[in-house]
């Protein structure tokens, strides 16, 4: 049964009987799981361990890019929500794209999506792996950890969906804690003056070391790809599309969290840290928030950030496995993937899938034996563009929607987007100049080289999947009567 078929016995494709989805699976997430994951995909690796390289490229000024990312970023969420209230499905942006701008534009962002994830699930291993060395002093290798989280993941996700949720919601629970206990313990130094730090911290330290642009507006949108990288993952929320109890009440909710959630645990977290520790004194590769404790002199906070940084990156990984089984499923339902990725287990989870994304994930076992101390940079650039490729598609395909949708083409979500399709069009101009700004950078520059390649690749398994597909169903694009209905 695809996304796209036509109502049958008086349901909507995506409804189902039992708590299950129509597209097979099991309606196990309830809201408090939601939210938490919606919460969960702000806070990750690029936030812990990626913003310390883009501190000493841009200084207190990081503060403002993380802002205005953010704003774009709510913009690119509200576009999701309308078009998830307009037809919730678990193929989400591929599903959105093969209908509103063609079955290769669904092929070409599915498969995109799933490695996005593929290569994001590498770079968090890798990170968890670091964050490791930090008790262990490299006395266990850096690659074995690598090997140990990726099984443990791949083992929950096989369990259920509940499973999944469940670790998802004390991961994130974990990171929120901690930002805010870390918040309110700097605002104690700032006022009471305790600890190591409390001598020179002062909100001062955002702009009398250098100013606020230390290095310059040039080195602020130098670290727009790390800051990007460091939102990738909010967009997960719509792929539980498929397996919210309650997606009509459950994900407008958890999307209109998204500007609280930036203001607080980014901007917040920001102009906390780099009051009390001045920005100069944080290095690339290094978690600022357990640099921060350690000048403050308060060891075991130093570790217990390490911890959450730990479970932070191992959340992300996570996520990652729960997507790519989704994705290929979600492809091989419409044609577009090879059949067997259609298989589900009794429990409602993708197992051939899942196990396929997980397998390649060990690539990121090698590539830590091979060169741990630059296994994160490596993958970093290319998750940036493959995952900011599924916003380009969620942008267009809304711009498309509320077109048809003011024509009375298409019926009217329930969740609008505010300013839309003028702030889609802002998000897409922004997220051009991100594109432009890595071909600057000769750090990021290998992604932008990698990417014409994978379109290649793509464009030519189309063209064969085409080729062998007798009746062209899979290929062939949807009316909008059967996607409408």
């Amino acid at each position: 049964m695809t996304s796209v078929q036509v109502e049958q016995d008086g349901k909507k494709p995506g409804e189902g009987i039992e708590g299950e989805s129509g597209e097979g699976y099991h309606r196990a997430l309830g809201a408090r799981q939601i939210q938490m994951i919606a919460i969960g995909g702000a806070i990750g690796t690029g936030l812990f361990l990626g913003a310390g390289k883009a501190i000493s490229k841009a200084g207190p000024s990081l503060i403002l890019a993380y802002a205005i990312a953010g704003l774009v970023i709510f913009f690119i969420m509200r576009a999701l929500g309308e078009l998830l209230m307009y037809r919730p499905v678990s193929g989400s942006f591929s599903d959105y794209a093969r209908e509103f701008l063609g079955p290769f534009w669904g092929y070409v962002t599915g498969w995109t999506y799933w490695l996005f994830w593929v290569v994001t699930g590498i770079t968090e291993v890798t990170a968890a792996a670091q964050y490791m060395s930090y008790w262990t002093h490299d006395s266990f290798p850096q690659w074995a950890y690598a090997l140990i989280f990726t099984v443990i993941l791949y083992g929950a996700n096989l369990i259920s969906v509940k499973l999944f949720g469940e670790l998802e919601f004390w991961f994130s629970m974990v990171k929120v804690t901690a930002i805010v206990g870390m918040i309110l313990i700097c605002a104690g130094i700032l006022t009471i003056g305790f600890s190591d730090a409390g001598d020179t911290a002062t909100v001062s330290n955002l702009w009398s070391d250098g100013g606020f642009f230390p290095k310059g507006i040039g080195g602020t949108l130098m670290t727009l790809q790390i800051v990007m990288f460091a939102f990738l993952a909010v967009e997960l929320v719509g792929v539980t599309a498929g397996e919210s109890k309650d997606p009509e009440k459950t994900l407008p909710k958890a999307i209109n969290t998204v500007p609280w959630r930036i203001a607080v645990f980014y901007v917040g977290a920001l102009i906390m840290i780099l009051s009390v520790v001045p920005w100069h004194e944080f290095q690339p590769g290094v978690s600022p928030f357990v640099a921060a404790f350690e000048k403050m002199g308060l060891g075991v906070g130093a570790a217990i950030v390490n911890f959450v940084v730990l479970t932070a990156a191992l959340s992300s990984c996570n996520s990652g496995m729960y997507s790519t089984g989704r994705m290929l499923r979600d492809l091989a339902l419409n044609g577009q993937g090879p059949k067997f990725f259609t298989k589900l287990t009794k429990s409602g989870t993708p197992l051939v899938g899942t196990t396929f994304s997980a397998a390649l994930m060990l690539v990121g076992v090698w590539i830590n034996y091979v060169a741990p101390g630059k296994a994160f940079d490596y993958v970093v650039s290319f998750a940036t563009i493959s995952g900011m490729w599924a916003w380009i598609m969620i942008l267009v395909c809304q711009i498309r929607y509320r077109a048809r949708a003011d024509r009375g083409e298409l019926p009217q979500s329930a969740f609008r987007a505010p300013g839309a399709p003028w702030t889609s069009w802002f998000a897409l101009l922004f997220i051009g100049m991100v594109i432009v700004m890595m071909g600057a950078d000769k750090d990021s520059r290998v992604s932008l080289y990698c990417a014409p390649l994978w379109g290649v690749i793509l464009g030519v398994s189309y063209l064969v999947m085409k080729s062998r597909d007798p009746r062209g169903d899979a290929f062939a694009k949807a009316a909008p009567s059967e996607v409408s209905k």
